[in-house]
């Protein structure tokens, strides 16, 4: 039997006039193929009536959205991705640059490429510890979060460093252009994060959830928003983003956890702005410090120019 996800919110004034498909990626966090393939098996609604994926949306609009979770074994499909970036590759791990749009291992109701998928693909063999549609992984980036992540091919390497990132020795840099200016300009958020009471697609900071640090630290102010460089020491899903939302500063189109929709359409950010710019560790093998960056994608560094020169 087939469960389903149901979600629904109200069009925010930023998105008027978008196509429903991409609509939809920007307030669900699903990419535009998967919105698309939605809309084409009637799983999407607009006032209660079904739309083409072409269509366009109006402020307040009540936008319902059926997504299937799939109770069949999860597959490793093996496609390789167009974008996803080789950045290191030795015996023991491959580092690589994760576009967004593609999720690190398959899951419930995600249908699109994959970083374990990509690597079959490629001919890489990875270690075969963990859940089979999870083999190799010891870190996790979100489907729209892009940058540099580690994935382990010897079983020798995946129990060194899944040991390391339990034992937050690993080192977990990332860049995130948020609204405003954090007051302090640099400073810890140590709060607890637990799954949203009222959307299990989200997370909050809640009383009794998992310890969560995060430590940021404000590289430029701009007028409209601020480029952070945050450091992880816990690794908590969605971590980053709903620290910044509980101090009222979310990553610019971010739109799950509260940014401005028309802040992201004034800069064309149709994502969240957030990267993860470098990953250091010591090697499983050499037990030499090395370290891993990853330059921001195209679309980021248009807009970060962008609101720049918004003075």
């Amino acid at each position: 039997m087939t469960q389903s996800d149901y979600r629904s919110l109200h069009v925010p004034e930023g998105l008027a006039g978008e196509r429903v498909d991409s609509a939809i990626a920007q307030m669900f966090g699903l990419s535009r193929t998967r919105a698309a393939d939605l809309i084409s098996r009637g799983l999407v609604q607009v006032d209660g009536s079904g739309v083409s994926k072409s269509e366009r949306v109006l402020p307040g609009g009540l936008l319902e959205v059926t997504i299937p979770v799939e109770s069949d074994p999860l597959e490793v499909v093996p496609e390789t991705v167009e974008g996803i970036g080789i950045i290191h590759d030795d015996d023991s791990i491959v580092v690589i640059d994760k576009p967004v749009g593609v999720a690190v291992h398959p899951s419930p109701g995600w249908s699109g490429p994959t970083v374990v998928g990509h690597l079959a693909g490629a001919g890489f063999r990875i270690a075969t510890s963990g859940a089979s549609e999870r083999q190799g992984i010891v870190q996790r980036l979100d489907v729209g979060t892009s940058g540099v992540m580690v994935i382990c091919k010897s079983e020798h390497a995946y129990s060194v460093l899944k040991n390391a990132f339990r034992h937050r020795t690993v080192d977990k840099t990332y860049h995130a252009v948020v609204q405003g200016h954090p007051d302090p300009l640099e400073g810890t958020i140590d709060a607890p994060i637990a799954r949203h009471p009222g959307a299990d697609y989200k997370f909050a900071v809640l009383d009794g959830g998992r310890a969560s640090v995060t430590h940021y630290e404000t590289l430029e102010a701009h007028r409209f928003a601020s480029l952070l460089e945050v450091h992880l020491e816990t690794g908590r899903t969605h971590q980053i983003r709903v620290h910044m939302s509980a101090l009222k500063h979310p990553c610019v189109g971010d739109l799950t956890y509260g940014a401005d929709p028309t802040l992201a359409k004034r800069f064309d950010v149709t994502r969240q702005w957030l990267h993860a710019v470098k990953l250091g560790f010591e090697h499983p093998d050499s037990g030499e410090y090395v370290s891993y960056e990853s330059a921001y994608p195209v679309e980021l560094a248009r807009s970060l120019d962008a609101i720049r020169d918004s003075h």
